[in-house]
Parts: C-alpha cells; sequence; structure tokens
C-alpha cells in the first residue's frame, strides 16, 4: 500500500520529533504519512518550487495543517519514511526518499559504533531540513530518548544542555573551542557537514573530546563512514575514475518523481557518489568533490586537497579553496582564508602549498574574510565564493 507524504514545513521542535516518530512507527495501524521536513524559513518562492516538485498531499505548518491542492499529491512506496530536499546541480530540487529500515539500520550502528548507554540523550543544534539534523532526532527515538532540540546553534546552551552526544559542522565546533567549552563533558562529538580542518580536530581532541569525523549524505542517510571506516552493514569502494562508491542497507530508495537519475544512482546496487576518494590503510579518505576540481593552465587540482594542506598553517583558521575565472589560466586557484592572529601572505601559502603538492596546485590569489560564507546545511557557500 501507497502512503501519503506531508510537507513538515516546521522549526524544530517537539511537533516535528511526533511527525518523525510517526512516520518511522513500523505498524501499519498506527504510522503517520511520510514527511518532508522543511525550513519555515525559507523565502516564499524558493518554498513554492519545492512543495511543486514534491507534490504532497498535506502540508503542515505551526498553523496547522491543509492540503496542497495546487497540483494533485503524489505517495511514496509504503516503506518510505522521510524525504529530504537537495539542492540538484541544474537548480531544479532533488529529493530523496528515505525508508524507515534504512534510517533505523543508521541510527542502529551509530549507536553501536559510540557504545552508548541507556537514556543518555542526544543534541540536536542542526538544521532539521537536513539529513544531519533528521538523523539526531532517529537517533533518539532507536535509542528511547528525548533529544535535547536547540532551535538555534549557541556555544554557551550547548556546553550546558546535559547531552551526551550531539552533532556539528566544523564551524559550529571551531565556535565551542573559541567559547571555552568543556567538550570532554560529551561522550561522542561527530563531526560532518564538510571537510575538517585537521588542526581543528586537533585541538578539540587535544582538549579531551572525543570526535569522531563523518561521511555520508543524504543519499545514505547522512555519516555512513565514520573516521574513514564504514558502519556496519556499509560497503566503500573507489572506482577507476577515483569516484566513492557506498552500498549497504543505509542507501536511498530513490529521488522523487525522476526514475532516471534514480535508475542511474542504483542500478548496480552501489551508489556513485560526487566525491574523489583514496583507500589508504584500509580507511577511506575523501579527497574533494567531482565539480570543485580546478582546471588551471591545463593541469587538473583537487580543491580539497589544496585546502587540507593549506588548513595546516599556522596562520590559517579556517579556508576554502576555489576556482575562480582567470583570462590566461581558465581557472584561478583561489585560498580564502580566516586568518588567525597574524594573517598569512600568498607567498607563504604558496610555498606551504608546493611543499607537499606540485607547483600547479599552489594557489594564486588570497583572499582574506572574516568568515567563510556558509549554506544553512553548514557547508561552505561554494557558488558565492567562486563569483567574489
Amino acid at each position: 500500500m501507497d502512503r501519503v507524504v506531508t510537507a513538515a514545513v516546521l522549526p524544530p521542535g517537539p511537533r516535528l520529533f511526533r511527525l518523525l516518530s510517526e512516520a518511522l512507527d513500523p505498524s501499519p495501524e498506527t504510522a503517520g504519512p511520510a514527511i518532508c521536513p522543511i525550513s519555515p524559513d525559507l523565502p516564499s518562492a524558493a518554498l513554492s518550487a519545492l512543495l511543486d516538485a514534491l507534490r504532497p498531499a498535506w502540508v503542515e505548518t505551526e498553523d496547522g495543517r491543509h492540503a496542497y491542492d495546487r497540483e494533485p499529491g503524489v505517495p511514496v512506496a509504503a516503506g518510505t519514511a522521510v524525504l529530504i530536499a537537495t539542492s540538484g546541480s541544474t537548480g531544479r530540487p532533488k529529493i530523496v526518499e528515505l525508508s524507515a529500515a534504512a534510517l533505523r539500520h543508521s541510527a542502529s550502528a551509530t549507536l553501536a559504533h559510540l557504545g552508548t548507554g541507556p537514556g543518555e540523550r542526544w543534541l540536536c543544534c542542526l538544521p532539521t531540513s537536513h539529513i544531519a539534523g533528521v538523523q539526531v532526532l532517529v537517533r533518539s527515538l532507536v535509542a528511547g530518548t528525548d533529544p535535547v532540540i536547540h532551535p538555534r546553534f549557541d556555544p554557551a546552551t550547548v556546553a550546558a544542555s546535559g547531552a551526551a552526544y550531539l552533532s556539528v559542522v566544523p564551524t559550529q565546533l571551531r565556535r565551542l573551542i573559541d567559547a571555552g567549552a568543556d567538550l570532554s563533558a560529551f561522550g561522542a562529538i561527530l563531526l560532518g557537514g564538510a571537510a575538517a580542518p585537521p588542526a581543528l580536530v586537533e585541538s578539540a581532541r587535544a582538549g579531551g573530546a572525543r570526535v569522531i569525523t563523518t561521511y555520508g549524505m543524504s543519499e545514505t542517510c547522512g555519516g555512513c563512514v565514520y573516521d574513514g571506516l564504514p558502519l556496519d552493514g556499509v560497503s566503500v569502494r573507489v572506482g577507476a575514475d577515483g569516484r566513492i562508491r557506498l552500498a549497504g542497507p543505509v542507501l536511498f530508495s530513490g529521488y522523487r518523481l525522476q526514475p532516471g537519475p534514480t535508475a542511474s544512482a542504483l542500478g548496480d546496487g552501489w551508489f556513485v557518489t560526487q566525491d574523489l576518494g583514496v583507500i589508504e590503510e584500509g580507511r577511506l579518505r575523501v579527497r574533494g568533490r567531482v565539480d570543485d576540481v580546478i582546471n588551471t593552465g591545463g593541469e587538473k587540482v583537487v580543491a580539497g586537497e589544496v585546502a587540507s594542506v593549506l588548513s595546516r598553517h599556522p596562520a590559517v583558521e579556517e579556508v576554502v579553496v576555489v576556482g575562480r575565472s582567470d583570462p590566461e589560466w581558465g581557472e584561478r586557484v583561489t585560498a580564502v582564508v580566516v586568518p588567525g592572529p597574524d594573517a598569512p601572505t600568498l607567498g607563504e601559502l604558496r610555498a606551504w602549498s608546493r611543499a607537499s603538492l606540485p607547483a600547479h596546485a599552489a594557489p594564486r590569489e588570497l583572499e582574506l574574510v572574516a568568515a567563510i560564507p556558509l549554506l544553512p546545511s553548514g557547508k561552505p557557500d561554494l557558488a558565492r565564493l567562486r563569483s567574489s
């Protein structure tokens, strides 16, 4: 039997948690509709476009629930519990369908990996319109605990939350360190959403934090590789093209109303990601995204690898590397840096890069900024950085 879809245009909180609990309910008699969590802060034009792509039967807001009558509602398969909207490369929303079984397996594997105990609570301080925030709530449901939900991230309230576990992006972890939070008070901190600067992770661990770097995406129910090792049931390999491939019970069911891309993505049981990687000593190392490869003077540069090297420079606090249009080189390697107390020079960063990377990978432009612009998911806003 198919299942109706509700667009949950709600802030993080008890109401959304209840809808998620009902969506994951294994009993057909008491289960609620599948839900697509959507930020209520989304601009009206973007919300309208997303709802048209989603084609839900219902829209639930803080004002109540009403039928969505602009397009006929299209149900999903009975096992589907959650739908997550992501940005497609064409600008058209891609909506990932996730089964209750996949979500529960992901949560159970995480709890087992961390060795969580009875009654230990999770803190949700990530947007619940993204998979990382949703999975914090799913882990709470699987663990049988009530989550601590913070609609907005604030280092002081996070530090005083009393939660045992939390999931953050690198910028949030840096803010916690800068605020002097006692990170050793948490049983574990999952760090994902963007490439984690090694110096940031080292600093947190030096302060007593148990930081676990995670890799995954909406199509894998969030993080499925922890500190380079796959969770229980997950398989990882790197193809001849350098792209990371993932398989296992955490994979998505398909893209909403897009049979062609679904068949292409899941045809052989392996999900081919848009990320480049390498297996080193049995662990996965993510090099960067396929679409972040910079073509400069006929040479290809993996932006993520350059950023990883530059992040270790003592005068660099945060860094993102992008390719910007250049009349001579096609694209120029640009380092956008949040400096430490002593700002680095372009010459210093070029020399630092050349010590471990080819000369053509060294940045040709340096932009110093007070903060890296971020998307709501916590990832760097690469489109904005490329066009600056």
